[in-house]
């Protein structure tokens, strides 16, 4: 748990010069931008964990484990770095209420309120967003909206 707070705070240190706010309020801004490296850090971590437990060999795992293994999705394998390139891939808008929403945690009346749209331009825009993102994951992928 030490080595994962100790390498997120590492990876926020490194990148913050880097840091650019995605909102009017930088603090919000910085929060969610830490919360996003540190909850990735985490889960490059767990999966680090789990591949080292599967090429130790160990003699306990059963037929069950293994097979929890073998079925590991190709997002299981991609990197914060890989997830966070697509997200920016993606029209301003939708990144944006992306971001406010998976990111900040902010309802669709928050973010409504915040761009000065309607909420059901905000729930369509974040739909088209995850559509895209799925896209992108896919091998061959193809841009749905843009």
């Amino acid at each position: 748990m030490i080595e994962i707070v100790n390498d997120g705070f590492l990876k926020i240190f490194k990148e913050l010069h880097g840091f650019k706010p995605v909102f009017e309020n930088e603090e919000i801004s910085l929060k969610g931008w830490i919360k996003r490296i540190m909850i990735n850090t985490a889960i490059d971590h767990h999966r680090k964990y789990h591949k080292q437990q599967q090429m130790s060999g160990s003699e306990n795992e059963t037929a069950l484990d293994k097979t929890a293994y073998k079925s590991e999705t190709a997002l299981d394998k991609l990197s914060y770095d890989e997830i966070m390139q697509k997200v920016k891939s993606l029209s301003p808008v939708y990144r944006t209420v992306f971001n406010l929403h998976v990111i900040d945690g902010l309802t669709h009346e928050e973010i409504a309120a915040k761009l000065g749209i309607s909420v059901g331009a905000s729930k369509s825009n974040l739909f088209k967003a995850k559509l895209n993102l799925k896209k992108m994951l896919e091998p061959n992928h193809s841009v749905l909206y843009e």
